[in-house]
């Protein structure tokens, strides 16, 4: 009988230690700046920090979703509109590569923080696929207001699938999607048909019991988010050091901080799975372009999920399979030209035939 090497058990805890640290925000947390500016209190108030360069002609804005506010990101391109959703545990500024590219070429670009994500709120309530695929519709009725393209990465793409699946004259109309590494669920339950993540089944039980117990739930958290672990972690997660920067580090690590973000964690971690996305792809009817980094030890692309999608362009019309060598789970983020290089032209062709049919 096989045995569990050392290093994939490790690589298996890596989303239990991304849902800690990868709490991620597309504004910085001023905490540390509070202080000073007391201090050097004067008549002038302080200037605001500057925006990132991949932010200029982007705008903040915030949402109320059943009392909870949500943070989102909004160009003013008067083209077609696209939303980007982001992956488990990170935020609306993942997405930094990839908006400047898109309102460039005409595209009215959204990208929202998920409840219990970045700067949105963080509610005491179970945390799941089915309130996210909630969430994302609501968005796409009364804030996009119109028809849509998504993207989404990790458990971004799942919940867009979920969105795009859905039947009826209420559900809004999704005109493409893409996805980048998709998630098999919204935790390691949902990977029933790897050996691997069966062998280690007894450990993600484990790992729930101990969450349940509030001071060892607060000891791991405390001590899994700080910028140096952050790093750590992104490191594995992607393959090019260079795209593990700085402005990744903070952006992903302030929201940490915010009050709600240990529970929000612990419903994720401890929570039911969610859908697969074989079972969702069947009720899509529009087109899928999918995208998988080669080198990605979270969702590996001879692991289940990754090989149904490696397969699906030779059974259902419409899809199209695009792996970007060497990247690790982020392509989008560590290697967003080779992403873009693929996605802009897909885009094109789905607008044109959207347009066309109207």
């Amino acid at each position: 009988m096989e045995t569990i090497s050392r290093e994939w058990v490790v690589l298996m805890l890596i989303p239990c230690l991304m849902a800690l640290v990868f709490q991620a925000g597309h504004v910085a947390s001023n905490r540390a700046n509070s202080g000073k500016a007391l201090a050097a209190a004067s008549a002038e108030p302080a200037p605001a920090p500057p925006l990132p360069s991949w932010q200029a002609g982007t705008a903040s804005h915030t949402w109320t979703w059943r009392g909870n506010k949500v943070c989102y990101l909004a160009t003013d391109a008067p083209g077609p509109a696209i939303l980007l959703v982001h992956g488990f545990g990170a935020c609306s500024a993942h997405w930094r590569a990839c908006i400047p590219a898109l309102a460039a070429r005409g595209f009215r670009v959204y990208a929202l923080d998920l409840l219990g994500h970045g700067g949105s709120d963080k509610p005491p309530l179970a945390y799941t696929l089915e309130l996210w695929r909630e969430q994302v519709a609501d968005f796409l009725g009364q804030v996009v207001a119109g028809p849509a393209v998504l993207v989404g990465n990790s458990i971004g793409s799942l919940v867009s699938l979920m969105v795009a699946a859905q039947a009826g004259p209420a559900a809004p109309p999704v005109h493409g999607v893409a996805l980048v590494n998709c998630a098999g669920g919204l935790n390691n339950k949902a990977v029933s048909e790897d050996w691997r993540a069966r062998a280690a089944r007894p450990l993600f039980l484990l790992i729930d019991a101990l969450l349940a117990r509030r001071r060892v739930a607060r000891w791991l958290f405390d001590k899994y988010r700080s910028p140096e672990n952050i790093r750590s972690i992104l490191l594995k997660v992607y393959r090019d050091p260079a795209s593990v920067d700085d402005e990744l580090v903070q952006m992903l690590h302030a929201p940490s901080c915010q009050p709600g973000a240990l529970e929000a964690f612990v419903s994720i971690m401890s929570g039911p799975p969610g859908p697969q996305p074989k079972h969702l792809v069947p009720d899509i009817g529009c087109p899928l372009l999918v995208f998988w980094g080669t080198a990605d030890p979270f969702t590996p692309l001879a692991g289940p999920v990754g090989r149904y999608f490696q397969a699906l362009p030779s059974l259902r019309p419409g899809t199209r399979f695009v792996g970007v060598p060497g990247a690790g789970h982020c392509p989008h983020d560590e290697t967003p030209q080779a992403v873009l290089a693929e996605l802009l032209p897909w885009l094109e062709t789905v607008k044109t035939t959207t347009q066309a049919v109207a």
